[in-house]
């Protein structure tokens, strides 16, 4: 790891690390998915905000250019025709820092985890109770 590098311990740190008008499109970030996950907890994870709730939810990172969101294959693969605007990969969107940020999608991206997540869950105790 690059030791000139900041490690962040919460969200907060890490948003307080940027410019005002990035801070602000991350707290707008954080909100709706706060909103849409109301039950998940907030930890830092691969030195990125992360939602967790029986798992991974989301994360969400700043660079210069765009936010990196990042809801793993599956929350991509099930909007894919909606996030073909954008650029990405297997389980990543980028959207352009001086663009409003899609705040609906991602709050149905988030529920759509949300549901995933629980529902793996579910099947895993089921297994282990047989």
């Amino acid at each position: 790891m690059d030791k000139n590098k900041p490690t962040f311990t919460t969200i907060d740190e890490y948003i307080a690390a940027f410019p005002e008008n990035v801070q602000a499109i991350l707290q707008e970030l954080r909100a709706t998915i706060k909103a849409a996950a109301p039950d998940a907890s907030e930890k830092i994870s691969y030195q990125m905000p992360t939602f967790y709730l029986q798992g991974n939810l989301v994360h969400f990172a700043a660079y210069p250019k765009h936010i990196g969101f990042y809801p793993a294959p599956r929350g991509i693969e099930a909007f894919e025709d909606e996030l073909s605007q954008y650029k990405g990969g297997k389980g990543s969107v980028q959207f352009p820092i001086d663009q409003p940020l899609p705040l609906d999608l991602i709050s149905r991206i988030v529920r759509s985890r949300v549901e995933d997540n629980l529902r793996n869950a579910g099947a895993k105790r089921r297994t282990k109770t047989r």
